[in-house]
């Protein structure tokens, strides 16, 4: 491509401040941006990246529309929430409108496996557009390639086990709510932990209505196993609460976490397999006190035995780092809703975005 890769930012939060200075830096345009804060609409994004007017105003999402067919992007990077059913409407806009998207939801690292019609959904109207859409962010490298990585090297695989905490308060409110920071305990295991309590049975009908809650590692699993060739033949998760000894304050819920309730959550998903390989995934999102920081630990138990442990990762750069790598990856893709499984190994681009583009 001759031109600079022409971007479009979905979401102006904490993470669009790296997101956008690291589209820049790779050699990227930032040509358009859309929030629904009233107090983010019309401003320059060079206010929000703490630089100088870019010329590009913040729009609204009623003319998100409008805005798109005008600036004609390569991609769309959506920076909103964590459940896929909170990013779909961005990403059916971005299929409609035949626009490459790629979101840090979560749940869209393989949405196959909890909201599997909303996917089919995005997946057909991305193809009949000829464009792709993905999720990608921390989780692509450090719960993804990194693991099935380490699993290249080894003999044969008994269980893979995967650990992985963050603090809540770098990713907004929208997520610290999701982990249940600031309930009392009674308030956790009702609006938070009763989901889990249930049968598989009852879990698939959550699944097929779009009405499942899916923790982080649920979505991880269904990718790994897809990565390595896996046949799943039952998955479960638990989520249980983490608290803390003293009262602790969260910028971004603006209130004080009192001692002794949920300062964030612990979710367990389990996942057995056809060829006898179980996966056991943690990921751990809380409130942090001083004493916390973030880590990331993987065990391939088998022959041989592996662990590889990542501590203090920058979780936040990371994630917007790895975004911005697989641009030009989503948009040289086949389309339709591709998870990153299928879309190759994530490599560090050392020159500007464009070059990459077929």
């Amino acid at each position: 491509m001759e031109r600079k890769v022409k971007v479009v930012q979905y979401g102006t939060g904490k993470m669009a401040v790296y997101t956008m200075r690291y589209i820049e830096e790779k050699g990227g345009e930032v040509v358009g941006a859309i929030d629904i804060n009233p107090d983010i609409i019309g401003k320059d994004i060079g206010e929000i990246m703490g630089q100088a007017p870019k010329g590009v105003e913040v729009t609204s999402l009623e003319n998100a529309e409008e805005m798109l067919k005008e600036v004609k992007p390569d991609i769309c990077v959506v920076e909103t929430m964590s459940l896929f059913k909170d990013v779909k409407d961005a990403l059916m806009l971005c299929a409609k409108l035949g626009i490459n998207a790629i979101t840090t939801c979560e749940e869209a690292f393989y949405p196959m496996n909890s909201y599997p019609d909303a996917t089919k959904q995005i997946d057909e109207l991305a193809k009949q557009n000829g464009c792709t859409i993905t999720g990608s962010g921390y989780q692509d490298i450090y719960w993804g390639q990194l693991v099935t990585s380490i699993a290249g090297s080894t003999q044969n695989i008994k269980k893979i086990k995967g650990s992985s905490s963050y603090n809540v308060e770098d990713y907004g409110i929208a997520l610290a709510k999701a982990h249940g920071a600031g309930l009392n305990l009674k308030e956790f295991e009702e609006q938070v932990a009763s989901s889990d309590n249930i049968s598989e049975e009852e879990r698939q009908k959550l699944i097929n209505s779009g009405e499942f809650l899916p923790s982080y590692m649920w979505n991880v699993n269904g990718w790994l196993c897809e990565k390595l060739g896996l046949t799943v033949t039952s998955q479960t998760q638990k989520c249980v609460p983490q608290t803390y000894k003293e009262d602790l304050y969260s910028s971004t819920l603006n209130m004080t976490v009192k001692a002794g309730d949920a300062v964030g959550m612990s979710a367990v998903v389990t996942t057995t397999t056809k060829e006898g390989i179980t996966l056991e995934t943690e990921c751990i999102g809380k409130v942090y006190s001083s004493e916390d920081y973030d880590k990331n630990e993987w065990t391939i138990q088998g022959e041989p035995n592996t662990t590889i442990v990542v501590s203090r990762p920058q979780t936040v750069e990371l994630t917007c780092a790895t975004i911005v790598n697989r641009i030009p990856d989503v948009i040289n893709a086949k389309s339709g809703y591709v998870p990153t499984e299928q879309i190759g190994e994530l490599n560090y681009k050392v020159k500007p975005l464009s070059e990459y583009v077929k």
